[in-house]
């Protein structure tokens, strides 16, 4: 998976700062958190959004934007910094390396000298950098019906609900997606909203752009219209999910039915795709068939995990083991059927984990999102885990 770089730039002239935004703007893994066009203010930019890298360009202002990079460094000594100047004075560059810069690029910049510069800075700090992005969890359904967007809500507040995390939650159903009527919360702005206006929108009014649950949770609902669903392309798509993993812990995503461009788009991009199902034969012969034309994704069958929703509905079900060796595979998580919470909480719009913390089914899903989470964690603290993976997010001369 890609990991978006959490970007900040100081340069007080406007022409060469513009040139630089729109050069990292145009960079899907660069997330541009803030651009400060004052050396004097640069400092208390860093302390409210502790970039991975801090971009300073020198020449208006020498004396000042030295000591701005030292103070940068000493404050933040993880953020990589580079510097931009078009003098070729040894004894600033010198200055400039001793007070903390990891790099320096002549101006006018290149794209491809910052790119490179970009990489190298990554790869120094990799090694002892936690990894700040996000994990995508995609919930897919193998029939309407099976309780795919109950399961994202609920579970997408059972992750909210311990400190640290920051979730968002996407619906992608663009036609008929109801996430909203079950956080019982009237959005003001919609996905179509954030895809056509991603390009200038910063960490702040990202999240003004979401409506934010009373759970913690960010929801990014569907389109009003019907006919906006076309107005939402996979490229755009890709971007929001690259800056919403930038910005939160966990970003849970309710796919259609449909299984559409954008969809696979999610599923590509996910680092878990949950594919729910029940225990009948039409569901499970669905799951067969997704699994067939999901496996054809590249690097995706392994992050697929099948779970049973409403397990002990009905006593003629298939059991589990039947299941198993018509899917193919082992069943990852069962959820325990609880038709009147989950009716009751569906009808007045409140996600059950927080009405009925204590039913059967909440607790199902309050384990399985502190599972997903410590899996997760594990991965990107690999000093913590047992497996120790190196992960190249940042790969843009191989494009």
């Amino acid at each position: 998976m890609s990991n978006a770089l959490r970007i900040v730039i100081c340069d007080p002239r406007d022409s060469s700062r513009e040139i630089l935004k729109k050069y990292l703007l145009g960079i899907e893994e660069i997330w541009l958190e803030a651009d400060c066009s004052r050396y004097d203010s640069f400092q208390d930019v860093i302390e409210q959004t502790s970039p991975d890298v801090a971009i300073v360009d020198l020449d208006s202002n020498p004396e000042k934007a030295i000591a701005v990079v030292q103070a940068v460094k000493t404050a933040q000594p993880n953020c990589g910094i580079i510097v931009i100047s078009a003098s070729t004075d040894g004894q600033i560059i010198l200055k400039v390396i001793r007070a903390g810069a990891r790099e320096f690029l002549n101006g006018p910049v290149k794209i491809e000298e910052l790119v490179s510069a970009l990489e190298r800075v990554n790869d120094a700090d990799s090694s002892r950098r936690k990894s700040k992005a996000g994990s995508i969890i995609a919930i897919a359904g193998s029939s309407g019906g099976v309780g795919t967007t109950s399961f994202a809500v609920n579970l997408a507040v059972a992750l909210a609900a311990q400190p640290g995390r920051s979730v968002a939650l996407v619906d992608l159903d663009l036609s008929l997606g109801d996430a909203d009527v079950l956080m019982d919360t009237i959005p003001e702005y919609t996905l179509l909203d954030v895809a056509q206006n991603i390009s200038r929108l910063d960490l702040s009014l990202l999240r003004k752009s979401l409506t934010k649950h009373d759970s913690g949770v960010y929801l990014l609902p569907r389109p009003v219209q019907l006919q906006d669903n076309d107005s939402v392309t996979p490229a755009d798509f890709s971007r929001v999910i690259s800056l919403l993993k930038a910005s939160f812990t966990h970003l849970v995503i309710d796919l259609s039915k449909s299984y559409t461009p954008l969809d696979l788009q999610a599923i590509r991009s996910s680092d878990h795709v949950l594919l729910i199902t029940q225990l009948d034969l039409p569901c499970l012969r669905n799951v067969v068939r997704l699994l067939m034309s999901i496996d054809t994704i590249e690097g995706v069958a392994d992050r697929v995990k099948i779970i049973v929703n409403r397990c002990g509905l009905d006593k003629n079900q298939i059991s589990i083991k039947k299941a198993e060796e018509t899917i193919g595979r082992q069943v990852y998580w069962q959820i325990p059927n609880n038709f009147s919470v989950v009716s009751e909480c569906r009808n007045n719009g409140v996600p059950f984990v927080q009405s009925s913390p204590k039913s059967n089914v909440s607790e199902s899903i309050i384990a399985l999102a502190d599972k997903l989470y410590l899996e997760a964690n594990a991965d990107a603290n690999p000093e913590d885990a047992a497996k120790d993976k190196k992960k190249n997010w940042l790969g843009f001369l191989n494009r």
